[in-house]
C-alpha cells in the first residue's frame, strides 16, 4: 500500500494524481450539495454557455472540444478523468522503456491525447441525453412558478434556496429572498415567485388555491 502511495505522489506524476483527486472533490461537492437541496451541475450550466458561436477563442475552442453537448460539470469529469488516466499510462510506458518522462513533458502529451479522446466520448454521450430545444427555459419563465423553500428561512437578508420545476416539470434550484412586505418564510413553506433580480428571485407565500394539490389515499 505504502509502496502504491509513493508511486502515485511521486513528482513524474504528481499532476494526475492531483487530477484524480480534483475528480473525488468535485463529486463529493455535487453530492453534499445535492443533500442540501443545491446543484454544483446545475449552478455551473446557468452561469456559463459555450453553446453558441463566441468572439472568445478559449470558449470557442472549449466548444469545439463538445462542451455544449453534455452538462459542464460531466465535461469537466471527463477531462480531469481522461488526463489523470492518460498521463499515468505515459509514465507506465515510458518507465519501462527507459524511464519516466518530467512531469510537464508527460501533462503536455496527457493534454494532447485527452483532447480528442474528451470530445469522441463527450459526443457520445450527448447522443444519450435527450435534447429538446423546446424544453430549455430560462430564468425569466420561473417567475409566477410556486415553489419550496428548501434551505431557509426566507427573509430580506442573505437568500436561501427555493425548489421549483418549470412548464415541462424540470426541477430547479434557485436562490430566493423574501419579499419586502413578506414575514419571513419557513422552510417548507411553498411560496410564489414574483420577480427576479439576476439570478435572485423574490418570494411570497403561495396561496392555497396555488399550491399543487398532493395525491390523497381513497379507500376502496
Amino acid at each position: 500500500m505504502s509502496a502504491l502511495l509513493e508511486h502515485v505522489m511521486s513528482p513524474e506524476v504528481r499532476p494526475f494524481a492531483i487530477a484524480a483527486a480534483m475528480i473525488v472533490i468535485v463529486g463529493s461537492i455535487e453530492v453534499v450539495s445535492m443533500l442540501v437541496g443545491a446543484s454544483l451541475s446545475e449552478m455551473l450550466g446557468t452561469n456559463i454557455d459555450f453553446g453558441h458561436p463566441s468572439d472568445n477563442g478559449v470558449i470557442n475552442a472549449i466548444s469545439w472540444v463538445n462542451v455544449g453537448g453534455v452538462p459542464l460539470l460531466i465535461f469537466i469529469l471527463l477531462l480531469l478523468g481522461a488526463f489523470s488516466i492518460t498521463g499515468f499510462l505515459i509514465q507506465d510506458i515510458a518507465r519501462m522503456v527507459a524511464g519516466p518522462l518530467p512531469a510537464t513533458l508527460a501533462s503536455v502529451g496527457a493534454v494532447a491525447v485527452s483532447i480528442p479522446l474528451v470530445r469522441a466520448t463527450s459526443r457520445a454521450i450527448a447522443r444519450v441525453i435527450p435534447k429538446d430545444e423546446s424544453y430549455a427555459v430560462g430564468l425569466g419563465d420561473l417567475v409566477g412558478r410556486v415553489g419550496e423553500v428548501v434551505i431557509g428561512p426566507l427573509d430580506q437578508g442573505p437568500p436561501g434556496r427555493v425548489s421549483v420545476a418549470d412548464i415541462h416539470g424540470n426541477r430547479h434550484f434557485v436562490w430566493a429572498v423574501a419579499a419586502p412586505s413578506s414575514s419571513p418564510l419557513a422552510q417548507g413553506t411553498m411560496v410564489l415567485l414574483v420577480d427576479r433580480d439576476g439570478t435572485r428571485f423574490v418570494a411570497v407565500k403561495a396561496d392555497d388555491e396555488l399550491k399543487p394539490i398532493k395525491p390523497t389515499l381513497s379507500n376502496s
